[in-house]
């Protein structure tokens, strides 16, 4: 049995999408996933680059994609009532009922569907009341140890090669995206291009943009 771990964090729809979609995708496989909560925005200071929401003509587009993918897969969706915002409250949250840095698939679908059915503010401070005893965490969310358990996990992440959510790895290969589960699927069924050396490529840089 193969061990997947999903890497997510709530802010992102396509997260949120892959993770409905993840046993529909995998059906018939055998397999185990982990589910670990990291922070998206930790990548993007880490890499240097914007977020898909803070670039205005890719945001319009992400949310009428997401929208489209949602409906298309019969995916239940509503966007929040604000977008993007603050992801920390949710993801310690989820982290305060685990350990280690994983939580169970019940709690990861919990608080994505939170943000991402219902269409209210994700981060409004009674729905995160309301939301933190129906999960009831066995740490506080609030604490030191999970917080630097969040830290922690980002840090894991970026240092395996993570740049974006979701992420599925599976014996150290990394799959990003929704659209990265048919690949990931493909792997997992022991697809001979895997072993064909394409997965190895490595091209050249042609040329490079001046950062200054």
């Amino acid at each position: 049995m193969k061990r997947v771990t999903f890497h997510f964090d709530v802010i992102s729809p396509y997260a949120y999408l892959a993770f409905e979609h993840l046993p529909q995708a995998l059906q018939g496989l055998s397999y185990d996933v982990e589910y670990r909560p990291v922070l998206f925005a930790g990548f993007l200071k880490h890499h240097g680059q914007l977020g898909p929401a803070e670039i205005a003509p890719k945001r319009d587009w992400t949310y009428r994609q997401v929208l489209w993918l949602a409906q298309a897969h019969g995916i239940p969706m509503q966007m929040p009532a604000a977008h993007p915002f603050n992801p920390l409250a949710l993801l310690r949250l989820a982290l305060a009922c685990g350990t280690d840095g994983k939580v169970n698939r019940y709690v990861a679908e919990t608080v994505l569907r939170h943000v991402w059915r219902g269409g209210a503010e994700a981060a409004d401070a009674p729905r995160l009341q309301a939301l933190q005893q129906q999960l009831q965490p066995v740490r506080d969310p609030a604490g030191d140890a999970v917080k630097s358990e969040l830290k922690a996990n980002t840090e894991a992440a970026i240092a395996r090669g993570l740049f974006g959510v979701p992420t599925c790895e599976v014996d150290g290969k990394l799959f990003w995206g929704f659209d990265g589960l048919a690949m990931l699927r493909a792997c997992l069924q022991g697809d001979a291009w895997f072993a064909s050396g394409a997965w190895d490529v490595s091209v050249p840089v042609g040329i490079a943009r001046p950062t200054s």
